[in-house]
């Protein structure tokens, strides 16, 4: 799923360790630009946090997945980024800083001990 709008804040990046080393995760705010505004959170984890370089103010188009998970009888979701490309000026061709992912691939998944989930 492909999501457009402008990042209107960046979160405290986390970071800890798990049984198979150390993880860092960045969210972020993104808001569409549609008639009705919606506020997005979404997630990037590991070295696409450098990779991406998200910055508060760009117009990203943004490709997610979505995923949800129960844990106590309770659901958490996730919306993470896989892909991220920089929308440019209309004089200017767009930056594509994303990291393709290949198709038969599925989405990455990491384990994290200090996790409740």
């Amino acid at each position: 799923m492909e999501i457009t709008g402008k990042i209107i804040q960046v979160l405290e990046e986390k970071s800890g360790q798990s049984a198979k080393g150390g993880w860092r995760k960045q969210e972020y705010i993104l808001e569409t630009q549609d008639q009705y505004p919606k506020k997005i959170c979404f997630m990037v984890w590991g070295d696409k946090i450098d990779d991406f370089a998200i910055k508060e103010n760009q117009e990203i188009e943004v490709s997610i997945d979505i995923e949800s998970r129960e844990f106590n009888g309770r659901w958490y979701t996730d919306v993470k980024a896989w892909k991220v490309a920089q929308k440019g000026s209309p004089s200017q061709a767009p930056t594509d800083n994303s990291v393709p992912m290949p198709e038969d691939a599925p989405p990455e998944q990491e384990e994290f001990d200090d996790l409740p989930f």
